[in-house]
């Protein structure tokens, strides 16, 4: 460890660290090694050193998506690799080149003052940069999808620069190929995205038009109603452990989900391409979860599709409020769903796959 040490000597790099600050579920799990880097030769002399070599190895953004059920015996990677600037501009849109380690909502409120539309429904969410093209983040009718143009990488056996389009990425609800087929192939360093310059507003999701009754129209003021909305309904991590929306929306088949209607004909419902969405806050709070607590571990009282940490609350105690949530929802309506949070150190025989942001 002491060479390593020496080799890394500009590096931050921690040997059976304590993950607990930096992931807002606040759980204390220890990892075998934590390195942060701040730009991208470093994360290359990284690689190219062979320390990542034969261990596992996670990127860890803002840690606003994850949950470590056990220590994990693995390296943690954090980029704080900043910087956003403009690479490209028309008539009717910019092109912005931003770091993966800048935090999400800062740069949300940069495009803002920069008058570039696109990017404020998707105010408040915590969590990186870099994460956003893995986890394509969304909210109230928008997803990062719909502003990134392509995403620069570092490939974690060569230390090569790679970029994807992003049509080369596979894109899907909170999916992306860097949870399949990319999985633990590249670190993202940067990633473009274009954004217009022409005004064009997405109202119709939630309450946003609502919250702008009275109130002019603008970039701040939608990103103002966002703020609002988003803060009336979750709970403020650094105050209470959480890592916000924990389970997915399902989609059910268009069969399924008319014999669901017969017996839950206020069923709530979004249609989509594959299918129909079904909201998974409302199953849950169907099967009498909203509020409860189970040892350390609850169920959000204004929004069930948040689990949280009352207080020193072990990974495995959320894990296993979840299976048990989980399994109350398959009994009652036959309906699976699944994670949207990463879910570290599982055990293996934990139904959910434990890859996302």
């Amino acid at each position: 460890m002491w060479k390593e040490r020496i080799i890394f000597v500009h590096m931050k790099i921690e040997e059976d660290y304590s993950i607990k600050k930096h992931t807002t579920f606040g759980i204390d799990a220890d990892v075998s090694y934590y390195v942060e880097y701040d730009s991208e030769e470093e994360l290359k002399e990284l690689i190219e050193s062979g320390f990542l070599l034969d261990r596992e190895v996670l990127a860890l953004g803002g840690g606003s998506n994850i949950l470590f059920c056990d220590d994990f015996d693995g390296v943690v990677l954090h980029s704080e690799i900043k910087g956003m600037e403009i690479v490209e501009r028309t008539e009717d849109s910019v092109l912005v080149k931003v770091g993966a380690g800048e935090v999400w909502d800062d740069f949300v409120a940069w495009t803002i003052t920069q008058g570039f539309y696109g990017a404020e429904n998707l105010s408040d969410i915590p969590g990186s940069v870099g994460a956003t093209p893995v986890q394509n983040i969304g909210a109230y009718g928008v997803e990062a999808k719909d502003l990134i143009e392509r995403v620069e990488c570092v490939d974690t056996k060569s230390a090569y620069t790679v970029t994807f389009e992003n049509q080369e990425l596979s894109f899907g609800y909170r999916d992306s190929a860097f949870k399949h087929d990319l999985k633990g192939l590249f670190i993202v360093t940067r990633v473009y995205y274009r954004l217009s310059l022409l005004p064009s507003f997405k109202l119709d999701y939630g309450t946003i038009r609502d919250e702008l009754q009275g109130s002019e129209t603008s970039l701040q003021t939608v990103r103002d109603a966002v703020i609002r909305i988003r803060k009336s309904k979750l709970p403020d991590p650094s105050v209470t452990g959480n890592a916000g929306s924990f389970f997915k929306n399902p989609v059910i088949s268009n069969d399924r989900y008319e014999e669901l209607l017969e017996e839950y004909p206020s069923m709530p419902h979004y249609d989509v391409k594959n299918g129909v969405k079904i909201p998974a806050a409302w199953l849950i709070e169907q099967c009498g979860w909203k509020g409860r607590s189970q040892g350390r571990a609850a169920v959000c009282e204004s929004q069930p599709l948040v689990l949280i940490n009352t207080g020193g609350a072990y990974g495995h105690e959320i894990l296993e409020l979840s299976e048990e949530i989980r399994e109350s929802v398959r009994q009652r309506f036959g309906i699976e769903i699944s994670p949207e949070v990463i879910l570290v150190a599982a055990p293996q025989e934990d139904p959910s796959d434990s890859l996302t942001r």
